[in-house]
């Protein structure tokens, strides 16, 4: 469950890429009013590509691969608590709040899932240590 759960989560990294790169192109095309905004949006694409790769190849060997699913949870659970402290003080758009629950859930999966694909700790698996 967890293999298909990380290797189709990542897939749809390729849409979320793809769409960021649609955007960053279309400030240039259409002569937005933040042209400084392309180069991220560039390298965020081509991170949300490389990201999609790494978690399809990694769920064909989650125990041997689990530090690329484990380090993608945090990255989750990072973008989920940027939004939410965010939210406190008002500076998160109210469009990004559903990212909470969606990055949330998947950000817990694979570290949860981790970490007893591998019976390791926590730790252990920040540290990319296996359990045996």
């Amino acid at each position: 469950m967890l293999v298909k759960f990380v290797f189709w989560t990542g897939a749809s990294d390729f849409l979320v890429g793809g769409l960021t790169i649609y955007g960053a192109i279309s400030i240039l095309i259409n002569g937005n009013q933040a042209p400084e905004q392309f180069i991220p949006l560039m390298v965020l694409g081509m991170f949300l590509f490389m990201a999609a790769a790494c978690l399809m190849w990694a769920s064909t060997d989650l125990v041997r691969r689990y530090p690329i699913v484990f380090w993608q949870g945090l990255v989750r659970l990072t973008a989920a608590g940027s939004i939410l402290l965010a939210s406190v003080n008002g500076t998160a758009e109210q469009s990004l709040y559903f990212l909470v629950a969606f990055d949330g859930i998947i950000g817990a999966t694979y570290v949860v899932g981790s970490m007893k694909v591998t019976n390791s700790s926590f730790l252990a698996c920040l540290l990319c240590k296996d359990s045996s």
